[in-house]
């Protein structure tokens, strides 16, 4: 008896292991509205038919200014072939020094500010910076990072997303 209970517990979670395993990959980017510094907007919906990074941070996070010359990087290497980038700064980080930033360090990419923390919340209440989430051509998360990424990870990542249709 107590076999066949094994037996069952051990194919529940393998039947658990495989369904979580398949989905992975497959969750909708929340939909949000993005405010860039340029005053124009973006939202979620603009992703679609583009491997899009979506980077939360601050400019009093030492380790996301550390990591911004390689985010610039994989952006710059990577825009042409499909690929964007949305750093959001956080509702805690005062505008002016998040212009300034972007101004001084020449960001390529679209800036967004979250002043309500509105989109801190619906991209899964994100509280620690970095975290940044890679969204696939179809507008679904594939991977988040929690502190700095792994680049030469993520930029295999990147390009197997853009190579898929």
């Amino acid at each position: 008896m107590k076999k066949a209970l094994y037996a069952l517990a051990l194919a529940a979670v393998a039947t658990v292991g495989t369904t979580v395993y398949l989905q992975a990959g497959t969750s909708p980017a929340p939909s949000s509205k993005f405010v860039l510094l340029d005053g124009s907007t973006k939202s979620t919906a603009d992703f679609k038919g583009k491997v899009t990074l979506v980077n939360f941070w601050a400019t009093s996070c030492t380790t996301c200014v550390a990591e911004m010359p390689r985010v610039i990087a994989t952006y710059e290497k990577y825009k042409g072939q499909g690929y964007d980038t949305v750093a959001v700064a956080m509702d805690y980080d005062p505008p002016s020094y998040v212009v300034n930033f972007a101004q001084t360090r020449n960001l390529p990419f679209k800036v967004a500010i979250d002043n309500t923390g509105a989109i801190a919340q619906a991209w899964g209440d994100v509280k620690l910076t970095p975290t940044t989430y890679l969204v696939n051509k179809r507008g679904e998360i594939v991977k988040r990072y929690v502190g700095e990424p792994d680049f030469a990870e993520l930029h295999q990542l990147i390009e197997k997303l853009l190579a898929q249709a």
